[in-house]
């Protein structure tokens, strides 16, 4: 594939996470210059612009992302830790984006995508095993994203400064509701951060660039500068005295509920940035985005065109689908250092499952599929699952949830376990599942009683070697 600007014929680009910050704004750029897909859980209303089209899209559905992603030349992914669209989550943010990006990779890889170009965070000089859980997450991700046929091209940034970033938005909560800044001993930490305009024009260099495929390029501005700075200089920007100083003692707690109240940014965002904040994180000059000349715009630019900015991105409007009140999802990651098949693993699990509750529960398999759980008395299934073969290999089994009186909702919901990271963990989860109890006492017991289930199948799971 030669570059975009050298191709006559418009390639066809699709975004995950096309109505967040970076998104919405590359569309506003860029879409006379592409065939653009905005990829939204939402369906579209009302679309303002007929040169953009948007696609339906569940991405923790593989089926659902391969549709999404037909015909469609580069897919860029701006997927982080996305919020839960279920009631009941049970799952860390970095399973969450392991499986989701590995339901990318997988789609991309089955639809032909050439590129995937993936947003994600700057890492510092370190030995992975000392990374903050949210740049390993960013790592486990990029990793995923390029494991398969999709050249990947993985560009790390830090705070990228432009109107309507929710980590600058943080910065500048914390200079307009205080006073008085008195800074972690975080905030003393180098990073280098980028403006929105010189973001952007990198994604598009990179776009069908063959210079790019299959390497990390780490994106960052002209300054280098701790956070502390980063405050004094946006409050001057914003014409605001303020008294800014650090203090040795300040505990990650503390800084959380500190960012969090007064930048005003939701815990799942807040809590794992403020973990990554006592990294240093500079741009390497072995790693450095180069590929063009870009005069980048410094800092205090950045600031005030963030601040002073009355462009507007124009999303589509979305129908509001309420879905199915009490959806559950849970999410869990076990160490596979036996290197056990994801087709090993459910068929143990379903020997295993009514072998440990033998008191309570027992197992059966029918010709036709369906596994089925009962009660030792009982003759209706308590849960019924039937396996997907066409949608099942040796590093994925898919179950529909398809009967039994613990179950509400049996046309849709998913139950699978998966190799990923070329088999280093295997993740079981459960899909929308609706529970037929009454939501209080299903919180309480039902739930509680999976976790602690498959806390104790991942020990059951590494003291096994392949029969």
């Amino acid at each position: 594939m030669e570059t975009s600007t050298q191709n006559q014929k418009k390639l066809t680009v699709a975004i995950a996470g096309a109505s967040g910050y970076i998104g919405r704004w590359f569309i506003h750029h860029f879409h006379e210059k592409y065939n653009l897909i905005g990829l939204s859980r939402k369906e579209v209303k009302y679309n303002p612009n007929p040169n953009v089209e948007w696609r339906q899209v569940e991405l923790y559905s593989i089926s659902s992302t391969t549709e999404a992603l037909r015909g469609v030349d580069v897919a860029i992914y701006l997927i982080h830790s996305m919020n839960s669209s279920t009631r009941l989550n049970q799952g860390s943010f970095e399973d969450t984006d392991l499986l989701l990006a590995d339901n990318f990779s997988r789609a991309a890889s089955l639809t032909g995508v050439q590129q995937i170009v993936y947003l994600g965070g700057l890492l510092p000089d370190e030995d992975e095993s000392q990374l903050s859980r949210h740049l390993k997450s960013r790592l486990e991700v990029e990793r995923t994203l390029g494991s398969r046929k999709a050249k990947l091209t993985a560009l790390r940034a830090s705070i990228i400064v432009g109107p309507g970033g929710s980590s600058f938005d943080m910065i500048k909560n914390l200079v307009k509701n205080l006073p008085v800044l008195m800074c972690p001993k975080w905030t003393e930490s180098l990073t280098q951060p980028i403006s929105l305009r010189d973001t952007l024009t990198i994604m598009d260099v990179c776009i069908g660039n063959s210079k790019a495929y299959d390497r990390p390029i780490e994106i960052g501005g002209n300054d280098i500068l701790p956070y502390r700075e980063m405050l004094e200089k946006t409050a001057e920007a914003m014409g605001k005295p303020r008294l800014v100083f650090s203090v040795p003692v300040f505990s990650l707690g503390l800084s959380k509920f500190w960012v969090g109240l007064f930048g005003e940014g939701p815990p799942q965002l807040v809590y794992p940035l403020v973990e990554s904040l006592r990294h240093t994180l500079v741009v390497s000059e072995d790693k450095k985005f180069d590929l063009l000349e870009i005069d980048y715009l410094d800092f205090v630019s950045s600031v005030k065109i963030a601040l002073n900015s009355e462009e507007e991105p124009q999303l589509p409007e979305f129908i509001q689908n309420p879905g199915v009140r009490n959806t559950v999802r849970s999410i869990q990651r076990m160490e596979n250092i036996n290197k056990h098949t994801a087709t090993w693993v459910a068929n143990r699990y379903n020997i295993w499952l009514p072998t440990f509750f033998s008191f309570l529960i027992k197992g059966k398999s029918k010709e036709t599929g369906e596994i089925n759980f009962h009660l030792l008395w009982g003759k209706k299934p308590m849960l019924q699952l039937t396996m997907i073969p066409d949608r099942s290999d040796q590093d994925r089994q898919l179950f529909y949830i398809s009967g039994g009186w613990l179950v509400k909702r049996f046309d849709y919901g998913w139950l699978e376990f998966r190799g990923v990271l070329d088999g280093k963990y295997i993740i079981s989860a459960i899909h929308e599942f609706v529970p037929r109890l009454p939501w209080f006492v299903y919180v309480n017991t039902q739930a509680r009683i999976h976790l602690w289930v498959m806390n104790r199948f991942k020990k059951y799971l590494n003291t096994k070697g392949v029969d």
